[in-house]
């Protein structure tokens, strides 16, 4: 069955208001998302930032996929690419391309500023002021 650009749009604001700040248990993740690469993602991402955020800027879709340039926002609470938690706030710049099928995600394109997230880990203390 195919869904429209907007039901599909919709369906991804759920999912960024279901999970945005809030614990992603795979339950809950299972309910949007059946890209098990993705589901593993979010995952390690929550596990190194609890209750992380995804702040959508922009939702565009067309046909069955459906574009967000946002901002992620999370505190380091758990290892991320070997650094050990360090407890700051963090935010990068993100790009996801989702690919809907049967009323979930099942396919996912990211582009993520990780070297912005990795200069606020280990930035000096009073770089960060």
């Amino acid at each position: 069955m195919s869904s429209s650009s907007a039901e599909n749009k919709e369906l991804v604001g759920r999912y960024l208001q279901a999970l945005s700040g809030q614990a992603k248990p795979p339950v809950l993740v299972e309910r949007f998302v059946s890209d098990a690469a993705l589901a593993e993602h979010i995952s390690q991402a929550e596990a190194a930032f609890p209750f992380y955020e995804l702040i959508a800027e922009d939702l565009i879709a067309e046909g069955d996929v459906v574009a967000l340039r946002g901002t992620f926002q999370g505190i380091h609470s758990g290892p991320f690419g070997g650094i050990e938690a360090t407890g700051r706030s963090v935010s990068a710049n993100l790009m996801i391309f989702y690919r809907i099928e049967d009323g979930r995600i099942a396919q996912h394109w990211m582009q993520f500023d990780v070297a912005a997230l990795i200069a606020q880990l280990t930035a000096p203390v009073a770089a960060m002021a």
